[in-house]
């Protein structure tokens, strides 16, 4: 069985082209390099983020990072659509990513982020840059094949 991966930029200058996003790239390459089936990543204006994510959650993917839209802007919605579809959150995973921002950026716990289980899916909001990307990374490499036999209803690992 292949193992899906999905990447959502939620980004309303980088959906209208003004600028590339970066982030995006940096995530889809982490769960590629997992073995994940990761087609390059959904850029879609700050606005439309919550029927990306249902539409994202409904094709059952193994994996779904969401880059964006996690500050206190008016605007920034990410955590919000996220967090009312999934069932189980994980904290543990939060307080991880916290912990690794702040390890270079005192600023890093302005950003709002939730990670949990949608169904067999888990799922993560992170903020859209290349190091909070990164962070998630380095998070996520020694959990996500223990993380994913789990919901996948192995035991053994």
């Amino acid at each position: 069985m292949t193992r899906t991966g999905l990447v959502l930029v939620a980004s309303t200058r980088a959906a209208r082209g003004e600028y590339t996003d970066r982030s995006g790239p940096v995530l889809v390459d982490f769960l590629r390099s997992h073995g994940l089936d990761t087609p390059d990543a959904r850029i879609v204006a700050d606005a439309d983020i919550a029927a990306a994510v249902a539409q994202a959650l409904a094709e059952r993917p193994a994996v779904l990072l969401t880059s964006g839209g996690t500050g206190v802007s008016p605007d920034d919605r990410t955590v919000e659509a996220l967090s009312q579809l999934l069932e189980r959150q994980l904290p543990g995973i939060v307080h991880a990513f916290y912990d690794r921002g702040l390890e270079s950026v005192p600023t890093a716990v302005l950003s709002r982020t939730v990670a949990g289980v949608a169904g067999s899916t888990f799922a993560m909001a992170l903020p859209g840059s290349t190091g909070a990307a990164k962070d998630a990374a380095a998070v996520l490499a020694p959990l996500l094949n223990h993380l994913l036999a789990q919901l996948e209803g192995h035991r053994d690992h």
